[in-house]
């Protein structure tokens, strides 16, 4: 991404001392936060680990919690920052954020990036994604393996609503994940489990022993950013109404991740019967029409996933289903997506970089797939750009 790019790291403050110059007093840890976090650095001991830290309440007491875990492990923790420059706001929650680090003698590590506002993502997806390409090259800066995210049972509540409104598969449904792995570099969510109101607490007691206090960013409470409507909205009557929503929805979204491991497993077992090619790119179409309806979406949907193509729309990707289940010998299709294009060559689905043809060629392959006559269209032609069917944003713009 071209924000990414042009980035650039520059903290402009003091570099934090190594040892911690303010002490964790006695109290302030709460013993199930700093459990969690443990097991998390346990998993890969050998990794230099840093915290995503906004200067919020829930990413300093990460940060509180993971340098007392790290050092009884003798990990080397650090903590990183993305200064979106959103908000007027962004340079003082630098500075907040960095003197953070150094009462806790964690190295302090800022990147500046640059959100576009054309991305075609919204605000939030912009920030969320140069978020992520900022932390990557932060860890690639610094040796980084691992990076803890704050991420508690309210977001991944909110995330799981959010995708459901947004018509997200039974995959999405999962939410955000414990570990994952993107643009080479691990993410934990050590707190998904904990709700926000815990984590609240012990940033007051934190507050109150040493004065440093949280950030508080204003987007978090503005209903025109979309989380924030469902916070500020949606949260108030689901907490009137159904007091456990967060534990419920928590509890759907590792059922859905079981779910997802399951039709992954399915999905990989019906791609290798469909004798794929060596490099993955054409699949048998007989053999794909001898699987169920279900399977042949979840086997398509696994095939683009493994070549790293992003997945059209719904309406689209059903549109292709349907030509795929028609296109007899005597056809040709053609479907584009992106750069790419999807092609029937003698019994063999292929994909392919997207050729220079001509309209009338399109044309004539599209309308003779169809059966029709001159001036039909295929369905799948009649849309909008594709919109990203992108996970919900999982900060507000201004934080890390």
């Amino acid at each position: 991404m071209e924000s990414s790019r042009k980035s650039r790291p520059d903290t402009g403050l003091p570099a934090a001392p190594h040892k911690a110059a303010v002490p964790i007093h006695a109290g302030i840890a709460d013993p199930a936060l700093l459990r969690s976090i443990r097991q998390c650095l346990q998993r890969q001991p050998s990794v230099r680990h840093a915290v995503a830290l906004s200067g919020g309440a829930d990413s300093a007491m990460l940060a509180l919690h993971a340098v007392s875990a790290a050092r009884s492990l003798g990990i080397e923790l650090s903590c990183f920052h993305i200064h979106h420059g959103l908000l007027n706001e962004a340079d003082a929650w630098a500075a907040h954020a960095a003197q953070l680090a150094s009462q806790l003698g964690l190295p302090f590590h800022m990147l500046h990036v640059v959100v576009p506002r054309d991305s075609g993502k919204g605000i939030e997806g912009a920030a969320r994604q140069a978020r992520y390409e900022g932390l990557a090259q932060l860890a690639r800066s610094h040796g980084v393996g691992a990076i803890l995210l704050a991420h508690h049972q309210d977001d991944q509540a909110e995330t799981v609503l959010l995708r459901l409104l947004r018509g997200t598969g039974p995959e999405g449904m999962a939410a955000m994940a414990g570990h994952v792995v993107r643009d080479g570099v691990t993410y934990l969510r050590p707190w998904l489990d904990v709700p926000r109101q815990h984590i609240l607490d012990v940033s007051a007691r934190y507050a109150a022993a040493c004065g440093w206090e949280p950030v508080q960013d204003p987007t978090n409470q503005d209903a025109d950013y979309t989380r924030a409507a469902v916070r500020t909205l949606l949260v108030p009557v689901l907490e009137q109404r159904w007091p456990a929503w967060r534990t419920v929805l928590g509890r759907h979204a590792r059922q859905a991740a079981e779910t997802g491991e399951i039709l992954a497993e399915v999905a990989e077992q019906d791609w290798q019967a469909l004798a794929p090619a060596e490099d993955g790119l054409s699949f048998s179409l007989p053999a794909w029409r001898s699987l169920s309806s279900a399977r042949q979406s979840l086997a398509l949907r696994h095939w683009l996933q493994r070549l790293g193509v992003k997945l059209p729309t719904e309406a689209r990707l059903q549109a292709w289903l349907g030509q795929l289940r028609r296109v007899t010998h005597d056809n040709q299709m053609l479907l584009e997506h992106e750069h790419i294009e999807i092609r029937c060559v003698r019994s063999r689905v292929l994909l392919q970089p997207r050729q220079a043809v001509s309209y009338d060629e399109r044309r004539r392959m599209r309308v003779q797939l169809r059966g029709g006559g001159e001036g039909q269209v295929p369905d799948a032609d009649r849309h909008a750009p594709d919109q990203e069917n992108a996970s919900a944003t999982e900060n507000a713009p201004g934080s890390c």
